[in-house]
């Protein structure tokens, strides 16, 4: 750990000591988990990039280290030392990104780790590449990290690796909207069907071309059904016109123009149908061919957490629509029981809810003590291990996967912060 690492975790364990909130107990797992992702998941490399791994597996993932990094940009003007690692984050998933745009995971170094060895693609899985599963929040997270950054300190995050990185993702989202003629397919032999693309050929399931951007994976890591995303297009569409305004590449800016356009009328005409409730709002999934998914899953980006990642808003009436749904038996990956209720997941076994599902509730809700509510929900249901884990089975907190989650733990201060900040 270099000084400056371990700098920054004094002064947010003394930022923590000093801000408290109203449950003693809430307090003490604020204060243990603030430092959790900077002290054990984050490494300085030889170019002075940060690798940020996603907790008890040694990958980067680029959704899970943005989320997991994400609070401590409300801290800088506090903890000025912060910047400097969250620029080096910054600068490991750009460099990321400009490697393989396709993948959803790295490696620490150049070590040909791999989650499964035998993966196909239409290009060699690179040594660097721990999984090549093309997610749209993967190439959408490292922008948004560099809007927040750059909200906070200045528009000296937008420097050239960054734009290089981003004209791979206009590349690629300009290719997944005509995903018909995309070269991009993946094969997982012997693994759960949606552990690799349906379809022919690894593809996925026929598309219309709709204006909106094809997704090969979930924010889950599991195969998308009907290609394309909704919580997903809407988190491209706002990181790319926040980013709008910063390009001064002519022909960048035109690219990006045309497919903020084309999403807009992607979104408009195809992301409401009828919910089961009967009330008018968002499907999960669309192909463009009449087929959709009625559903959200706990990983974000998801329809639940559209206020976090996205400008439709809280009181948008389509969102309270959806929100109604989600957190209703109606869900198919909504479980309840006797300790615990709220969104699961396809990527782990029924009736086990996802602690970050529980807090994004609290993140997108506007009273407090909801919010403290939902914190206090985690403390009860961590199986007494001080840890927000992956999933949680709805009736016995000692029932739990991943033992070790950083995503889930910063979310628990994300929402703690967010109440101690008032923002």
């Amino acid at each position: 750990m270099t000084n400056e690492q371990q700098i920054a975790i004094d002064n947010l364990k003394v930022w923590a000591a000093n801000h408290s909130l109203p449950d003693q107990r809430l307090q003490k797992r604020f204060q243990a988990l603030l430092p959790d992702a900077l002290e054990k998941a984050t490494e300085k490399l030889a170019d002075g990039t940060y690798f940020v791994k996603t907790g008890d597996i040694p990958a980067m993932w680029l959704r899970d280290a943005t989320f997991q990094v994400l609070p401590y940009v409300s801290l800088i003007d506090d903890i000025p030392s912060l910047a400097s690692i969250l620029r080096g984050v910054l600068h490991r998933e750009l460099k990321y990104l400009c490697i393989d745009p396709y993948a959803n995971a790295f490696n620490i170094s150049e070590n040909g780790a791999h989650w499964d060895d035998d993966d196909q693609s239409n290009i060699p899985v690179s040594d660097w590449v721990w999984e090549r599963k093309y997610e749209i929040d993967s190439l959408c997270a490292p922008v948004l990290l560099a809007i927040k950054l750059s909200q906070v300190l200045d528009d000296s995050v937008f420097d050239d690796l960054f734009w290089k990185a981003y004209a791979e993702v206009i590349n690629v989202f300009e290719t997944e909207q005509h995903h018909n003629t995309s070269p991009y397919f993946f094969i997982r032999e012997n693994a759960p069907k949606n552990d690799t693309l349906y379809g022919k050929g690894g593809r996925g399931l026929p598309i219309a071309e709709t204006g909106l951007i094809w997704n090969g994976f979930r924010p889950s890591d599991n195969a998308s059904k009907y290609g394309y995303h909704i919580p997903d297009n809407f988190y491209a569409l706002y990181v790319l016109e926040k980013t709008y305004p910063k390009i001064s590449d002519r022909s960048l800016k035109e690219r990006s123009k045309h497919i903020i356009n084309d999403l807009k009328v992607g979104l408009g005409k195809y992301s409401l149908t009828t919910l089961p409730t009967g009330q008018k709002g968002y499907a999960y999934e669309v192909d463009g061919l009449g087929h959709f998914s009625l559903m959200d899953d706990a990983n974000v980006p998801s329809l639940l957490a559209l206020p976090l990642i996205s400008s439709v808003s809280f009181e948008d009436t389509y969102y309270q629509n959806t929100r109604d749904f989600i957190l209703s038996n109606k869900n198919p990956y909504y479980y309840s029981g006797e300790v615990l209720s709220g969104v699961g997941s396809e990527h782990t076994p029924e009736n086990y809810v996802w602690p970050i599902s529980v807090l994004i509730e609290g993140l997108t809700y506007p009273d407090t003590q909801v919010k403290l509510d939902r914190l206090s929900l985690i403390c009860d249901t961590d199986g007494k291990t001080g840890q927000c884990h992956e999933g949680v089975h709805v009736d016995d907190p000692n029932r739990y996967t991943r033992d070790w989650f950083s995503w889930a733990n910063m979310t628990f201060c994300q929402l703690a912060l967010q109440i101690l900040l008032d923002k």
